[in-house]
């Protein structure tokens, strides 16, 4: 009886978190101009007029450049900061982890406010540059737990071996460890860029003025109307932040087999 009660409950939660998605994603096809139910006729007039949106547009390759040099410093950040922490002996090295991890730890709406107020005190204005900075910051952390628990899992002999035989560092790194950790490393760009596409609290502290990702367009959208737009670019974010995780997972677990085997 304990058992089925905790199923249900798992259920309730489970309907709870997810329907309000399933409905967004149903009436984005609705062919009604009025959201509602039962559904009138299916079309993708919506979508199409999303393309034709040049705000959107504008927020999407924003939102793109962000998130893509966002994932390629916070990779290469934390593939270096991670070799430094599993490999090397250092004075502070918990410290230093420490400080890497605690973005996570501590709320995003007070660590936004907290580098707004930082840079208000250095008399710095909002920039993109910034923008990007605040990213950076945020995904940092995902990116050294990912690539930390693969590089921990690689042994050090075969780098030893590789060196033994003649390979420099360098190269030891590039032929020897970076292929081993590359599942890893590809992973951890794609939720770097899928948590910096997805972000709106703190882009919206740390955003300049006239520069719109794609969360705070949806965002400025609401406050002034609820268009059916609204529901297809929902969806089209649902897959993107939901298809790239599991695109890498897959990406990720058919590498690995390809390595055992």
């Amino acid at each position: 009886m304990s058992w089925l009660l905790i199923r249900v409950y798992t259920l309730l939660v489970y309907l709870f978190m997810f329907l309000p998605v399933a409905v967004v994603v149903l009436l984005s096809f609705n062919d009604n101009e009025f959201g509602s139910f039962p559904i009138t006729g299916v079309s993708l007039r919506w979508f199409l007029k999303l393309a034709h949106n040049d705000a959107i547009l504008r927020a999407f390759q924003t939102s793109i450049v962000l998130g893509a040099l966002t994932a390629v410093i916070s990779t290469t950040l934390g593939v270096l900061a991670s070799l430094a922490l599993v490999r090397y002996r250092m004075p502070g090295k918990n410290m230093i982890s420490t400080l890497l991890i605690a973005p996570i730890l501590v709320p995003e709406v007070v660590l936004a406010v907290a580098l707004l107020l930082f840079l208000n005190a250095l008399s710095l204005p909002k920039s993109f540059p910034l923008l990007l900075m605040g990213h950076v910051i945020f995904t940092l952390p995902f990116v050294v737990l990912v690539v930390q628990a693969r590089l921990i899992g690689i042994r050090r002999d075969v780098e030893e071996a590789a060196m033994s035989l003649g390979a420099s560092p360098v190269q030891t790194f590039f032929q020897i460890t970076l292929p081993l950790l590359a599942p890893a490393v590809f992973a951890g760009m794609l939720f770097a860029f899928t948590i910096s596409f997805d972000d709106i609290t703190g882009t919206l502290f740390w955003k300049p003025g006239g520069v719109e990702t794609v969360p705070t367009q949806i965002f400025a959208m609401l406050r002034n109307s609820i268009s059916p737009e609204i529901n297809a670019l929902g969806t089209v974010m649902i897959v993107l932040t939901v298809g790239l995780p599991l695109l890498g997972v897959g990406i990720a677990r058919t590498r690995s087999l390809r390595h055992g085997s």
